[in-house]
């Protein structure tokens, strides 16, 4: 009867048992993330409407939000919002200091102009710089924001180490050189936060020459026992062993995805460019579908297993799929109706908000309702 007691406060205490791999089915695959975040890049590049682009800068950012976990690689997200505004005003900053070949009437300020050698024709330091300049100036820099943001929000919600498990055998050696450099630098702000804060308490100095000096220390010191612990953790778990493969399977490996790279990046720039439309869409899935044979190929040559693989499930394809359908529907949008997606600066204009484009880029927030919340 003792025993049944015990039990029984065991029980109350403890609570209902969850059933082991229970919530790792319920987080999202990272690869999910990865391309719709891609995908909202894609879409950022098929517009130069400010008002699209700060929706789609609006919609990356409420799921960062409501999903971002408090892993110190989650904190990235404030450093890329950061980089992509430094190059909005760098890319403002150039137009005024170097003018721009957009033509204005409206001049907002005249520069001193700094004369150059006639080999330098074409390019002015000073001058007249006028409203048209500094708007198309914006435009174009708020477009590569865009798309930085929305690699931001893949580093914030995609957990690298679980992106690494998901990669081909082919690439894994250099999936583990990636996440190593993307997780460095998260580790590298958090410790250097964690001794600031550690030196104010004591009262010493944490700001200056002097206290970068006396922080920079026993950060690199840190750093250099992660790498040391790392380099042992892989050493111990047979990190670089390769199977024997024959070598017309190496060749035939090799020449799949050297040559589907090639398609991709072929494939990429005639869907960016108006001369390669034609061609661009075909290539491209021709080069995808090389390099995943390749891929596929390759990976006969890493042996190893994974631990609780994240399973690819309706949630993922549901996340993908609004993040395909935002940019396939920006990219129709531009060929039917390129003036709303770029409005002129010639004359200039104020930007609209053309209805449809703006209800498909409400598509990219599908994955704040669809998938669940990790716990904190």
């Amino acid at each position: 009867m003792a025993a049944h007691a015990h039990a029984a406060v065991v029980t109350e205490r403890t609570g209902p048992r969850v059933p082991a791999g229970r919530s790792h089915r319920a987080t999202l695959h990272p690869g999910a993330w990865w391309l719709w975040a891609v995908s909202l890049g894609v879409a950022a590049t098929r517009t130069t409407n400010p008002l699209l682009l700060a929706l789609l800068i609006s919609a990356s950012a409420y799921v960062v939000a409501t999903h971002r976990s408090a892993a110190p690689w989650a904190r990235s997200y404030t450093a890329f919002v950061r980089l992509a505004l430094a190059v909005l005003l760098v890319r403002v900053l150039f137009a005024v200091a170097l003018g721009s070949p957009i033509p204005g009437t409206h001049t907002l300020l005249t520069l001193p102009e700094v004369p150059l050698p006639h080999w330098a024709q074409g390019i002015r330091l000073g001058g007249r710089v006028t409203a048209e300049a500094v708007v198309f100036a914006a435009y174009d820099g708020l477009k590569l924001a865009t798309l930085l943001i929305c690699v931001g929000a893949a580093n914030a919600l995609a957990s690298p180490t679980r992106l690494l498990k998901s990669l081909p055998g082919a690439l894994y050696e250099t999936g583990v050189a990636v996440v190593v450099a993307l997780t460095f630098a998260p580790h590298l702000i958090a410790d250097v936060r964690r001794l600031r804060a550690a030196r104010r308490l004591r009262g010493r100095p944490d700001r200056g020459v002097r206290g970068l000096l006396q922080v920079g220390l026993p950060v690199l010191e840190g750093a250099l026992e992660r790498s040391v612990a790392l380099a042992a953790a892989m050493e111990a778990r047979g990190y670089g062993r390769t199977a024997e493969v024959p070598a017309r399977v190496r060749r035939t490996t090799a020449a799949l995805t050297l040559g589907g790279l090639l398609g991709v990046c072929a494939g990429t720039y005639g869907l960016l460019t108006a001369e390669g439309g034609t061609y661009g869409l075909p290539v491209l899935l021709a080069g995808v579908g090389a390099a995943l044979a390749g891929l596929r190929l390759g990976g006969r040559r890493s042996p190893r297993t994974r631990y609780r693989p994240d399973p690819w499930g309706p949630r993922a394809w549901l996340v993908t799929g609004s993040g395909a359908a935002v940019a396939a529907l920006l990219t129709l949008a531009s060929v039917r109706d390129p003036r709303a997606l770029h409005p002129g600066v010639v004359p200039l204009v104020a930007p609209t908000l053309p209805l449809w484009p703006a209800v498909a880029v409400l598509l990219a927030l599908l994955p704040a309702f669809v998938v669940p919340r990790e716990p904190s």
